[in-house]
């Protein structure tokens, strides 16, 4: 469960460049929940999963995960708790270490530190296993330099090692983005797969509004540092892209200059 109470943040606070990136969040996600987040650049959607993550901390307001109040807790510690597969291909994977490798490194966040071998041959069974429900043959390339994978294949590989620790609360920030439309398609087919599979509470960002409607539970639209409207998913389950851009033109008070950046 995670549960975010009145959860502010403004940079460069008091200059021209202040801006309030969040003000007054309120959301609860329930055990198992998948919430979409949709809302134009600058909404203050990045900022949200990095006050869940722990890489920012708010001006004031509170984030709990599974009832524990985490709001003054590290990055590193929060870990433990939270898996994380952003944008970037590169950035959640280790690009000179092998896949094993990389397993393990995700592996280790929950584990307790010894000093055994990084990688064990229980762990290569359970590495094989997770890999071969990728579909991409990577559970025969334990050995391969992560380096060498194609942007999809790492971020499948990033997906993984997010999901397999069975975290408290996954966040997904535009982590098809990068892709070109076929392995962006594969990423989120695999995604969806994950988290019913192992009924995942997940956040996911995304500016795609058919992976929005297509994906989750509920959905949320930001704009300017607030959530200007929430969808249950029988609602969200008959709605299309037009229906999403009539509500933010609504909700907007009819002003439609920003209204492609949804898409």
């Amino acid at each position: 469960m995670l549960e975010i109470k009145n959860l502010a943040k403004t940079f460069f606070p008091g200059t021209v460049n202040e801006r309030k990136a969040l003000q007054g969040i309120n959301l609860t996600l329930r055990d198992g929940d998948f919430v979409t987040v949709i809302g134009s650049n600058g909404a203050g959607k990045s900022t949200l999963l990095n006050m869940i993550g722990g890489r920012l901390r708010p001006d004031v307001g509170s984030v709990s995960i599974g009832g524990r109040n985490v709001t003054k807790i590290a990055e590193n510690r929060r870990a433990r708790w939270v898996g994380r597969v952003f944008q970037d291909p590169m950035a959640g994977t280790a690009p000179h270490l092998s896949v094993e490798e990389n397993l393990a490194v995700a592996m280790g966040r929950t584990r307790t530190r010894n000093l055994l071998p990084g990688v064990s041959g229980k762990d290569r069974v359970f590495f094989k296993e997770q890999l071969a429900s990728l579909e991409l043959g990577l559970e025969n390339r334990l050995k391969a330099e992560v380096g060498l994978l194609s942007g999809g294949q790492r971020q499948a590989l990033s997906l993984l090692m997010a999901t397999m620790t069975q975290p408290e609360i996954l966040l997904l920030d535009e982590h098809t983005a990068a892709l070109d439309p076929q392995r962006a398609a594969l990423v989120s087919n695999l995604t969806g797969n994950i988290v019913d599979r192992d009924k995942l509470t997940t956040l996911m960002v995304t500016h795609n509004m058919e992976q929005a409607l297509q994906l989750g539970n509920r959905l949320i639209m930001m704009h300017e540092g607030r959530i200007i409207l929430e969808v249950d998913g029988e609602t969200k389950a008959g709605m299309a892209v037009k229906d999403l851009l009539g509500e933010f033109d609504k909700l907007k008070g009819g002003g439609v200059s920003d209204r492609t950046l949804l898409q």
